[in-house]
């Protein structure tokens, strides 16, 4: 995992364009002592050959592999631009991230940031930072963007005979992950459930909650509360408003009369139905050759072609956490840490959604800019 201290953050920055950010950067990590000197050169080549831009207000400029023998220790070296600076066209950076990677360190680095930094919300929060401590604790994800809700927050076919207990079960849940305490779970069976119809219930708490977290509880038999059928509740511990976007996705399921899916599914697809749009429709699968994976010029490539195409097009990475993510989007792309052999499975949905399987296929077959 990557470490950082105040000592890589250069805060309050200014400049005219990306060219003089960029050679600001690459300055600092040589102060650092983590490149040698000359590996400017390199990093400006990398930015000529492809945008760093990444969305988000972030930009990630490195150099190009042929000035990796210029990296004498892997790291980096943030800069923070509060008034922004013009990247490309209308695109804004706030916060760029230059790194220096001997070998294909940076793709471990390029997940752990760009997992952080995909969030919703996290580009404002970028913006206002005041303090290196403050803009590391977003950048190591110790700031909460995103619900915390995994396959260890899910219990199916607990022997429960009514709600109260399938309530405590699930609050029992949040609090073993030290999300909450006692209090929440009181409050919680005090509150009581509320039916959300096709057989499930929501129950809910914001006290004594640290972490907003979800968790998920079906009974072994199902059974009835007040006249409708129990099978299966979400519990929310919310303590801030991280979770909005996952009951967005419940939403949908319910209008999609959709929610039996998730009494029968296992624990990893329930967290993907409650965490991210899934998409039913056409799927091929795809093996990268590049060898240094998807770095930012092949994944940029990537997202290039997927962004030709009308159709909506998700990508997962099959060696790594099988989420999926949208393939137009670099950040998401990149923060799957696809290295060489990895095998990436496409979803696309809509007129052209064949057609954009064809030219990704194709895309990652020719090397995604990097040759064959």
């Amino acid at each position: 995992m990557l470490s950082l201290s105040s000592n890589d953050i250069q805060l309050k920055q200014s400049a005219v364009n990306k060219q003089e950010a960029i050679k600001a950067i690459a300055a600092g990590l040589e102060q650092q002592g983590l490149v040698e000197a000359g590996y400017v050169n390199g990093m400006l080549a990398r930015e000529e050959q492809n945008s760093t831009f990444l969305g988000h207000g972030i930009a990630i400029p490195h150099g190009t592999t042929d000035t990796r023998d210029l990296v004498k220790q892997t790291g980096v070296r943030i800069h923070h631009f509060p008034q922004g600076v013009q990247w490309d066209n209308d695109k804004t950076v706030y916060l760029a991230i230059g790194i220096a990677a001997k070998s294909d360190e940076h793709l471990g680095i390029l997940k752990q940031l760009t997992k952080v930094l995909s969030a919703e919300g996290v580009e404002e929060k970028l913006k206002q930072g005041e303090s290196a401590e403050q803009l590391i604790a977003i950048l190591s994800g110790d700031v909460q963007l995103e619900v915390d809700f995994d396959e260890t927050c899910i219990l199916q076919s607990f022997p429960a005979t009514d709600l109260i207990q399938l309530t405590a079960v699930a609050a029992g849940l949040v609090k073993n992950r030290h999300s909450a305490g006692n209090d929440t779970v009181a409050d919680a069976i005090a509150a009581g459930a509320t039916y959300l119809g096709q057989g499930l219930w929501l129950a809910k708490s914001a006290k004594g909650v640290s972490r907003t977290t979800m968790s998920f509880v079906t009974p072994a038999e199902v059974f009835e509360e007040a006249g409708q059928p129990v099978k299966g509740l979400l519990f929310v511990a919310a303590c801030n408003g991280v979770h909005l976007n996952n009951l967005n996705y419940l939403a949908q399921l319910l209008y999609k009369q959709e929610a039996e899916k998730l009494f029968s599914a296992s624990p990893e697809k329930v967290v993907s139905l409650l965490t991210e749009e899934v998409l039913d429709g056409t799927t091929q699968s795809f093996k990268i050759r590049n060898p240094h994976g998807l770095h930012a010029r092949p994944g940029a490539m990537l997202v290039s072609v997927a962004k030709k195409f009308d159709a909506n097009i998700q990508v997962c990475n099959l060696n790594g956490d099988g989420k999926a993510v949208n393939a137009k989007s670099l950040m998401k792309v990149i923060a799957l840490g696809v290295k060489q052999g990895h095998e990436l499975q496409f979803t696309a949905v809509g007129d052209d959604a064949d057609a954009a399987l064809v030219a990704i296929g194709q895309a990652i077959a020719d090397g995604l800019g990097e040759g064959k």
